[in-house]
């Protein structure tokens, strides 16, 4: 019998709709970035999927989010919020979350996923897409024999890279991952960033180890990938010039699956 929603975000008739959590944790990692953590009412969502979430910053306003730690019991959730030119809602998120702001979470929906017979892996994410990339692979790492993994995860400069100390730490932990951190820019803008300098860590990945160029080059690179599930998520122009690469090089339709927004 299954407890969560399926890939549609489909609940049973009379369930639970909305769920509160509360925020236990706001940490700003850069100027337009932060990761916020809470802690409530279990919420019935599957690892890669969305929520839609209000916040007290803007509590007319629905966001569509996705949480970057599996479904627990315990109800902790985990998001990565950056910063939408004009967008008024991410951007009070990003500089106003505080400890004891209450959030309200509903209708999880979304198909990212891997199957449970993949046996080769690639991950493409842009940014903040990492969330929910991140969440599939604490879900796989539970399973008996994880498949072969490799995350390309992207930005336009190294520091974007803004969760680099957690993935240097989860492929030296995960024998089946690996991390390929891709920029556009080898050296970081001479504009400072004061919440980068101010979390700044020595745990990471070094230049040498990321690969110049833009996400959407990564099939062209790497391809065929003909025989691999393929999860893309990100912002929606990336998304969409990933996937048109992807079908160029001859990856199966039925093989990829992605989000953009």
């Amino acid at each position: 019998m299954t407890i969560g929603p399926d890939e549609t975000g489909a609940l049973p008739l009379g369930e639970q709709t909305e769920w509160t959590a509360t925020v236990v944790g706001a940490h700003r990692l850069r100027e337009d970035t932060t990761v916020v953590r809470l802690i409530g009412e279990f919420v019935p969502f599957a690892a890669g999927q969305s929520v839609e979430v209000r916040t007290p910053q803007h509590p007319n306003m629905v966001r569509r989010m996705y949480s970057a730690l599996p479904p627990s019991l315990d109800g902790k959730l985990e998001f990565h919020v950056r910063t939408v030119p004009g967008g008024w809602c991410s951007g009070a998120i990003v500089a106003d979350s505080h400890p004891g702001d209450e959030w309200r979470i509903s209708a999880p929906a979304g198909w990212l996923t891997v199957e449970p017979d993949a046996t080769d892996v690639v991950m493409i994410a842009d940014g903040v897409g990492l969330a929910p990339l991140r969440a599939l692979l604490l879900d796989v790492s539970r399973r008996p024999e994880p498949p072969r993994t490799h995350l390309f995860v992207g930005g336009r400069y190294p520091r974007d890279l803004y969760a680099s100390d957690m993935l240097f730490l989860l492929a030296g932990e995960m024998p089946w991952l690996t991390v390929i951190p891709v920029v556009q820019d080898e050296e970081d803008p001479g504009l400072a960033d004061p919440f980068y300098e101010q979390c700044r860590v020595d745990i990471g990945f070094h230049p040498e180890e990321m690969m110049p160029g833009t996400i959407a080059d990564i099939p062209e690179r790497f391809g065929p990938l003909d025989h691999h599930q393929i999860l893309v998520c990100g912002g929606a122009a990336m998304v969409r010039n990933t996937i048109d690469q992807l079908v160029e090089i001859g990856a199966p339709a039925e093989a990829i699956r992605y989000e953009g927004f």
